[in-house]
């Protein structure tokens, strides 16, 4: 026997080839006659020299001297195997064609969420936000009139105490509590006062709590009256300043906050709730019920073209702007066929599009952007960015409106004020009657938060102060942002965590990447 100079394999005499590398052999030390005259004689080892040319992979050399690619067959094999999948492929029907690619999308999104970066937070919290304002007065009548809002608790759907209604069925799906107020106090000068819960009973001007300093503290409700509250229910505090006299107080706010989302999908973790009757793409109505969802009253409110003029010529919203429009035909034209009437489609890509083509801006001017400005310059806060957002949903019709409060970290420990917004979305009629509930009362009302890629997602780290209410003046937001005066005064305001944050129920990642619409 021989052994391959190139593998070292065992060989038989005669071999032009090894049969395990597939090389080709050279001639026979001491020539191939003398060494089969060896072999017969009994030599135990028949040796070979390597070729002086290597061949290609597969490429053997025949006993008539001529080459041969061994692996030819093979290549073509698998050539066809390729071919016929393409050819099975391309005759499946179209929702067989449909569900392959379904497949391959989900994988990809798989493997796409797992490298994707997230925000990290809170199943629940329970915490004390406190806004701390100091002032000092410069001048000889330093005065400071504050109006300080009252926060209510907040369910899955505002105002309301069902989510959904059904009817073969006197129970009712009830709106779970996202945030509960467990107790305000103000503190001025070190001296606590209690606030009742939702400002109940009144406390009227001419009832006033007056320090020992000479400031004024009551909660009146809602009136015209300056004495009275502009927005919603909410506490008055007027501090009156002697010369270069220096005082602070702290509005201190405890509450129990959870996380809801009102998505449903698979990206959302199992221990947040409302995935069971959240929405998505197959469970989404089109424009056209919006109309018939919640007798129509937020589409009435909400959806009007122009809102908000900051001063009377620039509307913060305004869905007629030119590129307003364009921006929401270019989302509309990436939406898969069929999809062009989906509510949820549109929203979602609009959601999606804003987090792409607009970054944040850390230097945001005082006075923010209107919705077409934050588009023209391709910046925007957070209050801008949400501006934009709902200038495009009231392109089609669908109702959002301001959130305003404040957010934190995952660990509570940096605030700033906030500006999201909420939306209106409409369950389809065959979801809504597959489940025997009732059509007028088969939609959601959801929290979006562009800059911070909350997708109908409460969290938390939101501290919610004021849900916009319906008003056809527009001086509700006005007065929101409005809510003081102060003469000969410098005023700082912080807000921060008084306390600690008590966290239960662990965290959670929501991962930053757009939905695949199919």
């Amino acid at each position: 026997m021989g052994t391959c100079p190139y593998c070292r394999s065992v060989t038989l005499p005669g071999d032009t080839i090894c049969y395990t590398c597939g090389r080709v052999l050279a001639n026979i030390k001491s020539k191939q006659f003398a060494a089969e005259q060896q072999f017969n004689q009994g030599s135990i080892e028949t040796t070979y020299l390597k070729t002086h040319k290597p061949t290609r992979a597969g490429v053997v050399q025949t006993h008539t001297g001529r080459k041969k690619n061994i692996l030819k067959r093979r290549k073509n094999r698998f050539r066809s195997v390729v071919m016929l999948g393409l050819v099975a492929f391309i005759m499946l029907s179209p929702q067989a064609r449909e569900l392959v690619f379904n497949k391959w999308a989900g994988v990809s999104e798989y493997i796409q969420l797992a490298a994707a970066p997230y925000h990290l937070y809170p199943i629940e919290t329970t915490y004390t936000v406190g806004e701390v304002v100091e002032v000092t007065n410069i001048g000889p009548n330093g005065v400071v009139y504050e109006e300080l809002m009252i926060p209510r608790d907040i369910s899955t759907i505002y105002g309301q105490t069902t989510m959904f209604d059904f009817t073969d069925d006197t129970d009712s799906l009830p709106a779970q509590k996202i945030q509960e107020i467990i107790d305000i106090t103000l503190t001025v000068n070190n001296v606590d006062y209690s606030i009742p819960l939702l400002g109940e009973p009144a406390r009227m001007p001419a009832d006033k709590l007056v320090t020992a300093d000479g400031h004024e503290i009551w909660w009146p409700g809602v009136g015209v009256d300056d004495d009275m509250c502009s927005v919603d229910i909410c506490v008055k505090i007027s501090l009156n300043l002697q010369p270069q006299e220096d005082t602070f107080f702290t509005y201190a706010v405890t509450l129990k906050s959870t996380s809801y989302s009102w998505w449903s999908s698979n990206r959302v973790d199992t221990r947040v709730g409302g995935g069971e009757y959240g929405i998505n793409l197959d469970r989404s109505g089109d424009f056209s019920d919006i109309l018939d969802r919640g007798g129509g009253v937020k589409a009435s409110q909400f959806t009007d073209p122009l809102w908000y003029g900051k001063d009377r010529d620039d509307y913060a919203i305004n869905s007629q702007d030119a590129i307003v429009i364009s921006t929401a035909q270019t989302i509309s034209a990436t939406l898969p066929e069929g999809l062009s009437e989906n509510a949820y489609a549109f929203a979602r890509a609009t959601f999606d599009y804003l987090h792409k083509h607009i970054p944040y801006d850390k230097n945001a001017p005082v006075e923010a952007r209107s919705g077409p400005v934050c588009l023209n310059d391709g910046l925007g806060d957070c209050d801008e960015q949400t501006n934009a957002y709902l200038s495009i949903l009231r392109t089609k019709g669908v109702p959002g409106w301001y959130v305003l409060g404040a957010l934190t970290d995952s660990n509570y420990q940096n605030w700033e004020a906030h500006a999201w917004g909420y939306i209106l979305l409409p369950m389809s009629d065959d979801w809504c009657n597959s489940r025997n509930i009732v059509i007028d009362d088969c939609f959601i009302e959801g929290s979006v938060d562009v800059v911070n890629n909350k997708w109908l997602l409460h969290t938390p780290t939101a501290f919610i102060d004021w849900i916009e209410e319906a008003d056809s003046s527009g001086n509700l937001v006005h007065n929101y942002f409005h809510p003081k005066y102060v003469i000969d005064v410098d005023r700082t305001r912080t807000i921060e965590t008084l306390g600690s944050a008590e966290t239960t129920g662990g965290t959670y990642q929501i991962k930053k990447l757009p939905e695949v619409l199919r």
